[in-house]
């Protein structure tokens, strides 16, 4: 059953690693295939103006070339037959190039028309009052749109969308060129050009453009995908390095610190020193930060083990009692000197089921938690019950009247490292492991830890494991 158990949380410990892992490469694939797919757009957008204005400048150059070819055609034929035969004309064949133009118009300088033509006649008036007293300045071109009713030619249909409706728009391109005899201007020649397919491919393209995104942004996911799975294999591998480096250093830094502590103690108990030498208070000093660092690489080598699965936890029942007194007297020295006083409720006798040496580290690092941030004079309160609830739970409050916690940090203190207060903490010895530790000893034992606080009158720590036995008479108790 322990076996089992175990191999569950070594299960979950995997589990949230690869889902860190999942989480880490899913942003990856996210920022790479968004910068393909931004790419891309950019790509299609240039595509798309460089269609328009090629395809328009295109259509405005061929309406140049051909209004300029009709000109000198009227020219040469003033030239030919004199100005008379040209103002009598009224055939409409003096144009020629009419396989390429929607209509023309010949009009004189007071704007009267000589000679016209158009695809649809019905037009005529819409079409005169588009060149009406207009005098086209050099490679002048102007857009107009006309509204035409029951097109049935087919050379108008061929080059205009059509629709359900009866009444279609035909977009057209107009330009004019000045008609000269001798010298003199006799008239204008007005042509305009059908490019009302040009402006349907404008409106067709973007739904192509948008269907090649759509395919190329599967496509850039796909290979956003293979490229952030190549980028988490050295993440991985650096990662696994480092868990094996902490336990390995943590392990290995356990026994130099355990010989240089033995030998101080060796040095303290042959008494050659009294108290008030410099010697003496050195040798304290390193006393105590060679506890220190035993804390911390203890705190280290069970966080690695954490990591790699291979913190054990024994399960067996105790009294928990005992352990409460000796971890309070321990926690003494440090309330004392700030004035703190300790106030302990719990039964005389506290059988619960668990690891009773990752039980008073649990107890030990929230009662040396509530003691380092609360302030001098102030209270720290400890709780212990058993909740005659099935199942049982063992709980254990810790409340006392320090700073306080802002409520969004109420899950970040349980991380590694973290010190809500970064400034205020330089002054409170520590290193931000204990709250991960404390929260990971309770996850082994499958309960619950909660924090509630209010800002500058103390915080609570509350928690619940559900695994104890019935406890014999409750007591009361205070220790200063």
């Amino acid at each position: 059953m322990k076996n089992n158990f175990l191999s569950r949380i070594r299960n979950v410990k995997k589990r949230r690693e690869r889902d860190l892992f999942k989480s880490t490469q899913a942003r990856l694939t996210l920022l790479y295939s968004g910068l393909l797919i931004l790419f891309l757009i950019a790509i299609v957008t240039i595509v798309y103006l460089v269609f328009y204005t090629v395809n328009l400048n295109g259509q405005k150059h061929e309406l140049g070339i051909l209004v300029r070819r009709e000109t000198n055609l009227v020219e040469d034929y003033l030239r030919e037959n004199g100005r008379e035969a040209f103002q009598k004309r009224e055939s409409q064949d003096l144009i020629v190039a009419d396989y390429d133009r929607f209509f023309y118009y010949v009009t004189d300088p007071q704007g009267n028309l000589l000679v016209g033509d158009e695809m649809v006649p019905p037009l005529r008036n819409q079409l005169t009052d588009l060149v009406k007293n207009w005098t086209p300045k050099r490679n002048e071109i102007r857009q107009a749109v006309v509204q035409v009713e029951d097109m049935r030619d087919e050379e108008i249909l061929k080059n205009t969308p059509s629709d359900s409706t009866s009444v279609q728009e035909v977009r057209l391109m107009i330009t004019g060129q000045p008609i000269y005899y001798q010298d003199q201007l006799i008239g204008m020649l007005y042509m305009g050009k059908n490019i009302s397919f040009v402006y349907d491919s404008f409106k067709r393209l973007p739904i192509l453009l948008l269907g090649i995104i759509i395919l190329f942004a599967g496509v850039a996911v796909y290979i956003s995908y293979l490229m952030s799975k190549k980028a988490m294999i050295p993440i991985t591998r650096a990662f696994s390095r480092q868990k094996e480096f902490a336990a390995d250093a943590s392990h290995e830094l356990r026994t130099p610190l355990s010989v240089l502590l033995s030998s101080i103690n060796a040095i303290e108990m042959v008494g050659t020193l009294n108290e008030k030498d410099y010697a003496q208070k050195l040798l304290g000093t390193m006393k105590e930060e060679v506890k220190r660092m035993t804390k911390l690489v203890s705190a280290l080598l069970t966080l690695a083990r954490s990591d790699s699965g291979l913190i054990e936890r024994s399960d067996e029942i105790f009294d928990f009692r005992p352990a409460v007194e000796n971890t309070v007297h321990s926690i003494e020295t440090l309330a004392q000197r700030k004035q703190i006083k300790l106030y302990v409720q719990a039964p005389n006798q506290l059988l619960i089921r668990g690891d009773s040496e990752r039980l008073t580290q649990l107890l030990y690092i929230l009662l040396d938690n509530a003691v380092k941030y609360t302030p001098n004079g102030g209270e720290v309160y400890l709780t212990l019950s058993i909740e005659s609830s099935n199942p049982q739970i063992f709980q254990m409050i810790v409340q006392d009247t320090g700073i306080g916690i802002a409520p969004e940090s109420y899950n970040l203190i349980f991380e590694r490292f973290y010190r809500e207060d970064k400034a205020r903490s330089k002054q409170i010895a520590g290193h931000g492991l204990g709250l991960s530790i404390a929260k990971l000893i309770v996850d082994v034992h499958q309960g619950t830890i909660a924090v509630s606080s209010e800002l500058n009158k103390g915080s609570t720590f509350k928690v619940q494991i559900p695994f104890s036995v019935k406890p014999h008479q409750k007591a009361e108790g205070k220790i200063h």
